[in-house]
């Protein structure tokens, strides 16, 4: 299940709640967050199901790389987890349920079964489920606008992640034929292209305090902890050998969006 991406999420789901006003004693709030638990544990169950010869190569310490279960297992696994994620879901309010159970779910398999190898439209659609996690937890609430900012933070920043854990993962992917961006332009370019996306979300994510959209807090917490690990990724590409640095610059960039998701909370609660 890879519990820190569960625990990730499951923080996310609580600190939206928060967020939208909807945490103490909500039933939703509990939904909401078995959801999204199942769903990633069953999403990364699956991936490592479909990514096993691969994983042998980039992540031989996963479970199913060491040989402590057999795919049949992990297969199975994922099902239930997925299936128990979906009757969850049922309990939530319509638009919530197609978000999670019509669009996120068939991308999570459609991406494992055949986008993963894919350039940039295999990353995009692993980001846009990222971002798709705060439209449900907004329509899960009934409050889509305060998800906004975070939907297009998430998307941006996991882009930028799933670039990096693809140059990261280049002598696997090699090894089986995948077709990732490092692998069909080169890692030099596409270490540009990654700069070119700091750039982007460095940018943009200032632009909510520019409007006044959010204030002095958002401001300083989003500098502690988006600005300044993008400025850090930077330093690693320029310093590092660039597998060294994009594994390091993936495991950064996985608590930035919590980091994010914190600025906001704290400007909502202490303005």
């Amino acid at each position: 299940m890879r519990p820190i991406n569960v625990l990730v999420a499951a923080y996310a789901a609580i600190i939206c709640a928060y967020i939208l006003g909807n945490f103490h004693y909500s039933l939703t709030t509990l939904y909401t967050l078995l959801v999204v638990v199942f769903y990633t544990g069953g999403a990364n169950a699956f991936n490592d199901y479909c990514d096993y010869e691969i994983d042998l190569i980039n992540r031989p310490n996963r479970p199913l790389s060491r040989g402590l279960i057999n795919s049949n297992e992990a297969f199975i696994f994922s099902i239930l987890m997925f299936f128990i994620g979906s009757l969850v879901a049922f309990l939530l309010p319509l638009k919530a349920m197609i978000v999670s159970i019509g669009i996120a779910l068939p991308l999570m398999i459609i991406y494992s079964l055949r986008l993963k190898g894919v350039p940039i439209i295999g990353n995009m659609v692993v980001s846009m489920i990222l971002g798709l996690s705060f439209i449900f937890f907004g329509f899960s609430h009934g409050k889509i606008l305060p998800m906004i900012v975070p939907s297009f933070l998430a998307f941006g920043l996991t882009l930028l992640r799933e670039l990096i854990k693809d140059i990261a993962d280049i002598e696997g992917d090699k090894e089986n034929n995948l077709k990732t961006l490092p692998i069909v332009i080169g890692e030099k370019r596409a270490i540009f292209v990654s700069y070119f996306l700091i750039f982007i979300i460095g940018s943009s994510s200032l632009m909510p305090y520019y409007f006044n959209i959010y204030g002095n807090y958002y401001l300083i917490l989003l500098i502690l902890g988006v600005e300044v690990p993008l400025c850090i990724i930077i330093y690693y590409f320029m310093k590092l050998p660039a597998i060294s640095s994009a594994k390091k610059s993936a495991n950064l960039l996985k608590f930035s969006i919590i980091a994010g998701l914190i600025a906001i909370f704290t400007d909502h609660y202490v303005s």
